[in-house]
C-alpha cells in the first residue's frame, strides 16, 4: 500500500528555523542544562496551558512518577492500588520506590482503573493510588478522590496519554496530589525526551527540585540523597516551540479521529470507545479492540495484515504488566480479566497530526476486507 510504512505515530516538530531561532541564545549564553533561561520559560508556560497549580520539569516521563513518589515519603514496603492495564513505567517506577503494587481492573468503555473496584482493595499497608489516564481518557477522579480522602490515600496519577485534557473547564493535573507527564518524542506534545509532574502542595517543590538534582541546596551543600532528572535546554526549547503549535496539532488530529470513527463505527466485531462527557479531549491514540467470534478475525491477523501493507499499528498495551517476564509469578492475572482479555484484543491504530485522509481510508479498507 506504501512505499514507506506508516508508523502508528509520528513526532510533531516545529519549523527547523523556528527552532533554530529558539535555540541561538542557547548557543550565545552556553548555560545547557540546570534550571536555564529556556527550561524556567517551559515551566512557566506549561504551567499556565496545563492549568495545574505547580509544575516541575523532568528529563522524562519515568523520573518525574518515581520522584513524584520518592517525595511523599511512603513507608518501604507500601502498597500502591494500580492498574495492570499500562505502560511498563508506572509499575517500574511503584517497584524502583520500594513499593508494592496491587493490580486493580480496568472498566470496559475507556480502559481506566475501575475506580468502583478500589476499595476492595485498600488494606492497612496501602499508602497510595496510581491510577493511569488511558489513550487521553480520564480516569474517574470524582470517584478516586472520594475514595481516597475515606482512607487518607494519596493519588498520584499517570498522565501521560493526558496532555491538554481537561474535565470541566479544569486541567486533568489539577485532581489527585500529583500528575506526571510525559513529553516523550511519540506524544501529543514533545520536548522530544522529557516529562512534566504537576501538583497542589506548593511545600512539595522544594523536596521534588531537590529529588531531582542530588539533594544538591548550594555549591558547598547537599541536604539528601538526590539524583540527575533535570530537563536540558534543548529539549526545553523544542518544547516551547512546540507550545506554540499544540492546539493546531490537536485540531488535525481530530481530523484523523473524525475519519477512523466515520470508516469503522458500527462494524460488528470491532469496539471503539466513544469521548467521554465533560472532558475536552486531545485525541491521542485511536484504539479499538476485536472480537473474533463476531468480527471473523482477531487482533493478531489485523495486525499481520497491516504489517504487510506497510501499517504499523501497535498492540498496545501488550502484553498487560502483570505478564511481564520480570513479574512472572508475583501476580495473578485472572483478578483483572477485564484487564487481560483488552489486552489480548486490542490494536492502536497509527494517529498523528500529519496522518492523510487517505491513509486512514487505506487503513479501514485493510481491516474491514474479509
Amino acid at each position: 500500500m506504501n512505499e514507506k510504512p506508516v508508523l502508528v505515530t509520528q513526532s510533531s516538530m516545529p519549523p527547523i528555523e523556528e527552532y533554530i531561532e529558539e535555540i541561538r541564545g542557547v548557543f550565545d549564553s552556553k548555560w545547557l542544562t540546570n534550571n536555564g533561561e529556556k527550561h524556567q520559560l517551559l515551566e512557566s508556560l506549561l504551567r499556565d496551558y496545563l492549568k495545574v497549580p505547580e509544575l516541575s520539569l523532568f528529563a522524562n516521563g519515568h523520573l518525574a512518577l518515581y520522584i513524584a513518589l520518592e517525595a511523599f515519603g511512603f513507608p518501604e514496603g507500601g502498597e500502591v492500588i494500580t492498574t495492570p492495564y499500562s505502560f511498563a513505567s508506572t509499575t517500574h517506577a511503584i517497584v524502583q520506590s520500594g513499593l508494592k503494587p496491587v493490580f486493580c481492573d480496568i472498566e470496559m468503555e475507556n480502559y481506566t482503573i475501575d475506580a468502583s473496584k478500589i476499595e476492595e482493595l485498600i488494606t492497612d499497608k496501602t499508602v497510595a493510588i496510581v491510577p493511569v489516564h488511558v489513550y487521553g481518557h480520564i480516569c474517574d477522579v470524582e470517584e478516586i478522590e472520594e475514595v481516597a480522602k475515606r482512607h487518607k490515600l494519596k493519588v498520584i496519577y499517570d498522565a501521560a496519554h493526558a496532555f491538554g485534557v481537561e474535565y470541566k473547564g479544569i486541567g486533568v493535573g489539577s485532581f489527585g496530589d500529583a500528575s506526571m507527564f510525559s513529553f516523550h518524542a511519540t506524544k501529543v506534545y514533545n520536548t522530544i525526551e522529557g516529562g512534566g509532574l504537576a501538583y497542589r502542595d506548593f511545600a512539595l517543590r522544594k523536596k521534588v527540585e531537590l529529588l531531582k538534582n542530588f539533594g544538591i541546596t548550594s555549591p558547598e551543600n547537599v541536604e539528601s540523597v538526590g539524583m540527575n532528572a533535570k530537563m536540558n535546554e534543548f529539549s526545553a526549547a523544542m518544547g516551547i516551540c512546540n507550545l506554540r503549535h499544540i492546539d493546531d496539532e490537536i485540531a488535525k488530529r481530530k481530523l484523523v479521529y473524525n475519519r477512523y470513527m466515520e470508516r469503522l463505527s458500527g462494524i460488528e466485531g470491532i469496539k471503539i470507545s466513544n469521548l467521554q462527557e465533560n472532558v475536552k479531549p486531545n485525541y491521542a491514540y485511536f484504539p479499538i479492540v476485536f472480537d473474533k467470534d463476531t468480527f471473523g478475525k482477531n487482533r493478531d491477523q489485523v495486525f499481520d495484515e497491516l504489517e504487510r501493507c506497510g501499517i504499523l499499528a501497535r498492540k498496545y498495551f501488550y502484553p498487560l504488566i502483570s505478564e511481564y517476564e520480570c513479574y512472572i509469578g508475583q501476580f495473578d492475572v485472572s483478578r483483572t480479566p477485564n484487564a487481560k482479555y483488552v489486552s489480548d484484543n486490542v490494536l492502536t491504530l497509527p494517529m498523528y497530526a500529519d496522518l492523510s485522509l487517505e491513509t486512514v481510508d487505506g487503513i479501514c479498507n485493510i481491516i474491514k476486507t474479509r
